[in-house]
């Protein structure tokens, strides 16, 4: 069993990201983008993370596929993408990439869903919350993989789990 933090559009709010590493210690950390750190930030050691639209480093990859734990990742913002109208483009990219799991932000509204093989995770954005949540404050999201599941549960910006939102996915 592993587990995955997801966090997306801190937009500068470096303090989060180390409080967040810290106390949820992941075994992997994905970061979906505009964090607004230079890529050289130490922050970054060891952790998987793309350019958003707010981010100004070229050094930022925009698309990140990883194989983690046996599990291949899309890895994006999603301003690429049309996230903000439905996840169709999105759905194609990942087709593309044969992606299990879909990790986007941009929208800075949490998601979790399955569509077409594909789960898909909008984490939130950790400090500029947007639409049904954003009264949580910011959030972020930690997947637990096991071999016959990704348990996706959300969690706020003090590193508390959110009791109603906790989703469960057949791998």
């Amino acid at each position: 069993m592993k587990r995955w933090l997801v966090v997306s559009d801190n937009h500068g709010d470096r303090d989060i990201l180390v409080t967040l590493k810290q106390a949820l210690q992941p075994d992997t950390i994905f970061h979906c983008g505009d964090s607004e750190m230079d890529a050289t930030d130490p922050w970054f050691k060891d952790v998987y993370v793309v350019q958003g639209n707010m981010d100004h480093d070229g050094q930022l990859p925009l698309v990140e596929t990883p194989t983690v734990d046996g599990c291949k990742v899309l890895l994006t913002h999603g301003h690429y993408d049309a996230v903000h109208w439905d996840l169709t483009k999105l759905k194609l990219h990942a087709d593309q990439e044969q992606a299990d799991l879909v990790f986007f932000g941009h929208t800075h509204e949490l998601a979790a869903e399955q569509v077409g093989g594909h789960v898909f995770v909008n984490p939130g954005s950790i400090s500029q919350p947007r639409g049904e949540f954003r009264q949580l404050g910011g959030t972020c999201a930690v997947i637990t993989v096991t071999p016959a599941q990704w348990v996706v549960q959300y969690y706020t910006r003090d590193a508390q789990p959110v009791a109603n939102l906790k989703f469960t996915f057949d791998r």
